[in-house]
C-alpha cells in the first residue's frame, strides 16, 4: 500500500467528554468500510477495551499489544511498563538503578523510572512504526486529556532539539569523564549502552514530526461538550494545535440533549437552554471547521451496537477517514515589532470589520459573523496596535 494513502486521526478533548467512545466508533466504521484500522489509546486511564466490552482477562493477557476486534479492526491500550522493556531498554534500567541507589525500594524505583512524557513518546513511536512499516490503512489515536495531548504534539520538536544540540556533546563528555568520576562517587553514571538505547529510540522516531503536520495524512478532531469549562479547554487546545501546524479537520460536540427534553423537564430548562447558547459559541470559535453534533444517548454506549449508533450519529452516510477540512485559519509569527496574528479573511470588506480584545481573546466581527481567537499565554497581555489586509489575510500586530 502506498504511504500517502494512509490516514492518521487523533482525538483530543477534556476527560469525560466521550472522546474514547468517538475514537472507537470511528475505528469501527472505518473497518466496516473495508479499511484495515488500528485504534490506540494513550490515555493512562484506559477505557478503550471497555468501549468494545472486552473482558478483563483478554485485556490483561494482551500486555499492551493489539487485540483483534474483527478482520479489519484492532485496538491497543499501551502498557507503559511493557513498553519500558520493549523500547526504552537500558534507559529504564539506568533510571531504576539511579533511584534505587538513593535508598528507595525496587518497586518505588520502577515506578519513578516512568518519567513524564514517556507514554507520549512511545505513542509517537507507534505512529511512526505503524505508518511506515505496517499494513494498517487507518491509524486512530485516543489521546490523553488536553494537557498531556499538548505535551504529545510538542515532543517531536523537543526531541529533535535535544538530539541535535545536547545529545552528542553530553555523550562525549560522559565518555571522557566517566572513568574519573566513577572513582569519586557511588552514584551510577550512564554508560554507553544508555546512550545507544536513546540513539536507537530516536532513530525509530525520525520523520514523525513531518507526518503530524501533513494535513493530507494527519487530522486532529476535537471532542467537546456544550459546557463552559469544557469549551474553554477545547478552545485553548485548538489554539495550540494551530501553533504547531497540525490540521484540525472537525469538531465533535457530544452529549447534546434534544430540545424536546426542555419541554418535558421544566426544572432543567435553564441548564438545557445553556447548552444551545454554548453551541452558538462553538460555531463562532471553530467556523469554518465542520461541527458534528451528537445527541445524548440517555444510555450507556458500550459494545459493537452502541459504537455503531455513535458512528452513525457522527458520520451519517460519510467515510469517517476523509479529511473534512484542510486549512490553517490563523497563524502567529514573531516580528521585530511584536507578534503578528494572521487570520484568513480573503473576501472581507473593511467597512464591515470590527476588531477588539476581550480578556485573553481577539474578537473579530465581520457583519453579523463573530470570530474569537484565544491568545497563547505568552501573548495574553499583548494588545492589537495595528491591522492590515494582505494576500487574503487580516494581519494584526500585537505588541
Amino acid at each position: 500500500m502506498e504511504t500517502q494513502q494512509k490516514r492518521i486521526i487523533l482525538f483530543s478533548g477534556k476527560g469525560g467528554v466521550g472522546k474514547t467512545t468517538v475514537a472507537a466508533a470511528t475505528g469501527l466504521k472505518s473497518s466496516e468500510l473495508g479499511k484495515k484500522t488500528i485504534v490506540l489509546s494513550l490515555d493512562p486511564a484506559h477505557s478503550l477495551a471497555d468501549s468494545f466490552d472486552i473482558d478483563e482477562e483478554t485485556r490483561l493477557s494482551a500486555k499492551g499489544l493489539p487485540i483483534k476486534i474483527n478482520d479489519n479492526l484492532y485496538i491497543q491500550e499501551l502498557d507503559i511498563q511493557e513498553e519500558l522493556e520493549r523500547w526504552w531498554g537500558e534507559v529504564a534500567r539506568f533510571l531504576e538503578l539511579l533511584f534505587n541507589t538513593t535508598g528507595l525500594s525496587d518497586l518505588v524505583s520502577q515506578e519513578l523510572a516512568i518519567l513524564p512524557g514517556m507514554e507520549e513518546v512511545t505513542g509517537l513511536l507507534y505512529i511512526n512504526h505503524y505508518y511506515r512499516k505496517s499494513d494498517f490503512e487507518v491509524i486512530i489515536l485516543d489521546l490523553p486529556p488536553t494537557g498531556e495531548t499538548l505535551r504529545f504534539i510538542s515532543m517531536p520538536t523537543i526531541l529533535k532539539w535535544y538530539m541535535k544540540k545536547i545529545f552528542r556533546v553530553e555523550r562525549t563528555i560522559m565518555k571522557i569523564a566517566r572513568p574519573i568520576a566513577g572513582r569519586m562517587t557511588d552514584v551510577p553514571l550512564p554508560d554507553e549502552s544508555y546512550y545507544k538505547s536513546l540513539e536507537t529510540f530516536y532513530e525509530n522516531l525520525k520523520g514523525v514530526d513531518e507526518i503530524l503536520i501533513d494535513p493530507d495524512i494527519t487530522s486532529i478532531r476535537l471532542v467537546t461538550n456544550p459546557e463552559k469549562m469544557v469549551l474553554r479547554e477545547s478552545i485553548r487546545a485548538y489554539t495550540y494545535f494551530n501553533l504547531f501546524g497540525i490540521n484540525v479537520d472537525a469538531v465533535i460536540v457530544n452529549k447534546i440533549f434534544p430540545k424536546e427534553v426542555i419541554q418535558s423537564c421544566p426544572s432543567l430548562k435553564g441548564w438545557l437552554e445553556s447548552q444551545y447558547k454554548y453551541l452558538e459559541e462553538i460555531e463562532a470559535y471553530f467556523k469554518p471547521k465542520p461541527i458534528f453534533k451528537v445527541p445524548h444517548a440517555q444510555r450507556e454506549l458500550v459494545g459493537i451496537e452502541g459504537l455503531k449508533w455513535v458512528a452513525e450519529k457522527v458520520y451519517p452516510n460519510t467515510d469517517p477517514t476523509k479529511v473534512f477540512h484542510k486549512e490553517q485559519p490563523y497563524q502567529f509569527e514573531q516580528t521585530e515589532e511584536g507578534y503578528l496574528l494572521k487570520v484568513k479573511l480573503p473576501y472581507a470588506e473593511k467597512k464591515y470589520l470590527d476588531l477588539y480584545k476581550v480578556g485573553e481573546e481577539i474578537v473579530i466581527r465581520l457583519g453579523n459573523v463573530k470570530t474569537h481567537i484565544m491568545l497563547p499565554k505568552k501573548l495574553k497581555n499583548k494588545e492589537p496596535v495595528s491591522a492590515r489586509w494582505e494576500e487574503g489575510y487580516l494581519k494584526i500586530l500585537l505588541a
